[in-house]
């Protein structure tokens, strides 16, 4: 008898199928969809204003950053823009381990410091910031990266564009010094950027880096639920508003990769629970007959590259039980159990072995392994509010 003659076996192929066909439309056709959309666009002009700098604020962050809190103020304070229009605001939420003290050193030299007297976390930070902002537009930089002092002009000239109320700097994930590819990590951050730069030409990006961002201050202006994502919903309230937010490939942002996978795990679970809350906050703004493009964007961008993770544990014993009955799909299923083996080898014993097939599956593992959990929390209604920095390696170069 025919496999898909049966009703249940027809329904686990579907479900087995679904994370691979979801995936394939968010990570490879999408690309192709706005690339194709970007060539019927014309660019749009700036104007020039080569002598005029609007006022700008810095906000950094932190908690307990005393390892690199220094060197990341030595860095904001070496940008190259016009000192006399910089704000720079240290956003500490109640640190205990001497990072205020080591921000406080700096008064003297135009860096001030936002303390909060109980942990509330980045978003209440951020929120809080907005308040005694100076700048017409704020700039959030995390404390645990390194800009170049060249990447803040591009970023702010994006302004230029009175359509602009977002832009987004372009992360470059690298290891330790000197500064090298990193590996899976590295070529992932590559795409997203493309994918960014193709958005960026067919109308809209639909989030922004948290690394290195900026936003019109007037968009700020209502608080944001300690719980949600300021880095992507920046883009969501801009869309709102009626503008539109971009990514700027020479603004140029460092990301140090950090040399532990759990704590990856544990980063990309918070970000994507952050991120799905964030996203379902603002629900409405997928409704393709009021928001057109940009929510199929939003749809196909966010929520397409989500579901995957949702699906993948049914997806996993559908294909068992399919395994059953099937060939092809015992084989399927052989590899994807040995995948899924070889990345938890890779994870717990990450450094000890150095093979790059099990270094890429111990990345995929550990991102499925954070999608699901990222959905346990949304669904539960944990919201995220706290954060513990994630070590990272100093870059040098």
């Amino acid at each position: 008898m025919p496999l898909f003659s049966n009703p249940l076996f027809a329904f686990a192929t579907a479900i087995a199928a679904a994370p691979l066909v979801t995936a394939i439309y968010a990570y490879v056709l999408y690309p192709v969809i706005v690339w194709a959309v970007s060539l019927t666009r014309r660019s749009l002009a700036t104007g020039a204003h080569a002598d005029q700098w609007p006022h700008v604020t810095v906000t950094v962050p932190v908690y307990n950053n005393v390892a690199s809190i220094r060197a990341t103020l030595e860095r904001l304070l070496a940008f190259d823009y016009p000192r006399e229009k910089l704000q720079f605001l240290v956003l500490s939420d109640a640190s205990t381990d001497g990072t205020d003290d080591i921000v406080r050193e700096f008064a003297d030299r135009g860096i001030e410091l936002l303390r909060a007297t109980t942990r509330r976390g980045k978003t209440a930070a951020e929120n809080a910031a907005a308040e005694v902002a100076r700048g017409d537009i704020i700039v959030n930089v995390d404390a645990t990266v390194m800009v170049p002092p060249t990447s803040l002009r591009p970023l702010i000239r994006a302004f230029d564009d009175q359509s602009v109320g977002v832009a987004s700097g372009c992360d470059v994930s690298v290891d330790a010094a000197p500064a090298t590819e990193a590996g899976g990590e590295s070529g992932y951050t590559s795409y997203e950027m493309l994918v960014r730069k193709l958005e960026t030409r067919a109308g809209s990006i639909v989030g922004a880096s948290g690394c290195f961002y900026a936003i019109r201050r007037k968009i700020r202006g209502s608080p944001l639920h300690p719980g949600l994502s300021w880095d992507f919903a920046s883009t969501l309230v801009a869309r709102e508003q009626g503008y539109r937010s971009v990514s700027v490939p020479e603004a140029v942002c460092v990301v140090p990769h950090t040399q532990e996978l759990r704590y990856e795990l544990r980063r990309k679970a918070r970000t994507m629970a952050r991120g799905i809350s964030t996203l379902f906050e603002f629900r409405a703004l997928m409704n393709p007959f009021k928001y057109g493009g940009f929510a199929l964007m939003l749809i196909s961008h966010k929520l397409l590259r989500w579901v995957p993770y949702l699906v993948a544990p049914a997806s996993v014993i559908a294909l068992a039980i399919l395994a059953t009955r099937s060939t092809v799909a015992a084989v399927v299923f052989g590899i994807v159990a040995c995948g899924l083996l070889a990345g938890a080898v890779s994870i717990k014993y990450a450094g000890s072995i150095n093979l790059r097939p099990l270094a890429l599956a111990g990345f995929v593992v550990a991102a499925c392994s954070a999608g699901w959990l990222a959905w346990f929390d949304a669904i539960r209604g944990a919201r995220l509010a706290t954060w513990d920095p994630t070590p990272r390696p100093t870059v040098t170069a």
